[in-house]
């Protein structure tokens, strides 16, 4: 491992100290997740302490479905498929099955690191998946490039997610502006399970254009991205003064999950708000919805970032 990283011990085991250009993020191996980025002074991501167990999936990676499974069951290739109950009050499996493994790091740099994880077949998910992800800080904030190979002999279904929390240094939850590029959103259950869509035009769900958080009370999946010139989704946080931070994502991720964090519990309650790029809507295994499908020896590859405002 190259010597320029700088490593300290925590609950998430090693971390990698990256930082470039005034930015600085802390990347763990549990989960190959993100535990804290700042510009500056600022903290813009919503982290956690290094003796800390991570909470509500702070920074996660999420893979190799992201959000909600109903029931933890699915059919593929004409296979009935039951996942591990990892949700137990809302009986779902939840958030994939990397949240709490050891990635190793591959490549270490001053302002990079590269983590990967091989994903051994195992019931209800019985594929083998090479997963790779490169955090890097630079003028421009912090990007994210995920990779997935599918190194079996057999087609696999696939979807990836993170989840930060974002915030903007100061600014209540309710006072933050949020803009969000999307046309409609996904209807749940009493257990947040899909039963519908419906479009935000008009209603209190609608940040197409940018308005105050509110009262709002969301942990909702938006989709049908507006497009933009450069191929990037764009969800932009921002305070009174128009200071903020935008979360990007590539057109390998066609949805939006926000959550402003009111089922957390003590001082986290409401403090900040995850936005999450996610390739796929929740339930997508059961429901096939933009389900991505690697073929042998095929890889997938998606980028998003977070860059101050």
């Amino acid at each position: 491992m190259d010597a320029a990283a700088e490593t300290v011990p925590s609950l998430s085991g090693t971390e990698w100290v990256i930082s470039s250009d005034g930015h600085e993020a802390v990347v763990v191996e549990v989960g190959g997740g993100l535990r804290a980025y700042r510009h500056g002074t600022d903290d813009l991501v919503d982290g956690y302490e290094p003796g800390e167990l991570c909470p509500g999936s702070a920074g996660k990676v999420m893979a190799p479905w992201p959000n909600r499974i109903r029931d933890g069951r699915y059919t593929f290739d004409e296979a009935n498929l039951q996942l591990p109950i990892t949700e137990v009050a809302r009986h779902t499996a939840i958030h994939g099955l990397v949240n709490w493994v050891r990635w190793t790091a591959t490549a270490v740099a001053p302002d990079s690191v590269t983590l990967e994880h091989e994903l051994v077949p195992q019931p209800g998910y019985p594929w083998p998946l090479l997963l790779r992800t490169t955090w890097q800080v630079g003028s421009e904030g912090l990007t994210a490039t995920h990779e997935a190979t599918n190194t079996g002999v057999k087609p696999v279904p696939f979807g990836l997610a993170t989840h930060p929390y974002l915030q903007v240094p100061g600014v209540a939850v309710d006072d933050i502006v949020l803009e969000l590029p999307c046309q409609s959103r996904v209807l749940v259950d009493g257990r947040l399970l899909p039963i519908g869509t419906a479009k935000v035009a008009g209603t209190e769900y609608d940040f197409t254009t940018g308005r105050r958080v509110g009262p709002a009370v969301l942990d909702t999946a938006f989709g049908e991205l507006t497009d933009s010139e450069n191929g990037r989704s764009v969800v932009t946080l921002r305070g009174p003064d128009g200071r903020g931070v935008a979360v990007w994502a590539d057109d390998a991720f066609h949805w939006w999950q926000v959550f402003t964090g009111d089922t957390l519990h003590g001082e986290r309650h409401r403090r900040s708000i995850a936005v999450e790029p996610m390739t796929c809507p929740p339930d997508a295994l059961r429901s096939g919805k933009d389900v991505i499908t690697l073929q042998p020896g095929e890889t997938w590859r998606g980028v998003w970032g977070v860059t101050p405002l």
